[in-house]
């Protein structure tokens, strides 16, 4: 993951990933949106907590999750990793007074140890070389508090509307996606335990009344999606 590979896109990463998914029937928010929401949900809002909670939004692009995050962790302080000094430079322009952009030299997360309660990838690993993924969870695992949560969404290469999606995006071209019991091994090889797999989004827009439903589907491996997540 470099980022000049990601700077190219910056300014136009927006319209181009809505038009890459048009397919689904939804648009790019509603994807941002699901997930912060399940972390809300997964996480819990106890208010004693709340207040002093630190979040960090790893691979965070042009700040796409922030707005989220701030809906549903209103007292949250937010920080932004991205390799991509050009994204940030967007994102800190939409957002600059809600979330701290920091970039990211690819390797070692630029914080101390337990410094944050929850630790974010919303679909960044695909973009991440391999065999780089365990000691990058080792990172995340490193910078969370004790009793904070790691979590990681990712495309589903059993999908096959997701794999089209993918091979027709350009910010994909050098994508490599996961299969969703590799990364949850990936999380034990870095030393997490009690990891959970659950998938996500079965059903397109035009069928979206049927997603409640997708509570009681989260075995299923045929989602667009998957979250993968454990606690420290």
């Amino acid at each position: 993951m470099e980022g000049a590979e990601f700077d190219k896109f910056a300014d136009e990463y927006r319209a181009l990933h809505a038009a890459s998914i048009a397919l689904s029937g939804e648009k790019p928010d509603f994807f941002a949106e699901y997930k912060v929401r399940d972390v809300a949900q997964t996480y819990g809002q106890a208010p004693e907590r709340a207040a002093a909670l630190a979040i960090l939004d790893f691979g965070a692009g042009v700040g796409t999750s922030v707005p989220f995050l701030l809906k549903y962790f209103p007292n949250a302080q937010i920080t932004c990793l991205d390799v991509s000094t050009k994204s940030l430079e967007v994102g800190r322009a939409r957002f600059p007074n809600d979330a701290e952009f920091k970039i990211f030299d690819g390797v070692h997360i630029p914080f101390d140890d337990n410094k944050f309660d929850i630790a974010l990838a919303a679909c960044v690993f695909h973009h991440i070389d391999h065999a780089e993924h365990a000691a990058l969870l080792r990172e995340f695992r490193r910078i969370l508090a004790p009793g904070g949560f790691a979590f990681v969404f990712e495309h589903n290469p059993l999908n096959p509307l997701t794999v089209r999606v993918v091979n027709t995006c350009p910010f994909d071209e050098n994508a490599r996606l996961i299969r969703a019991w590799t990364m949850r091994r990936r999380f034990v090889d870095a030393g997490f335990t009690h990891v959970t797999l659950r998938y996500r989004i079965f059903f397109p827009g035009a069928l979206r009344a049927l997603r409640p439903l997708e509570a009681w589907m989260g075995w299923l491996p045929l989602a667009a999606q998957y979250c993968v997540f454990a606690t420290k």
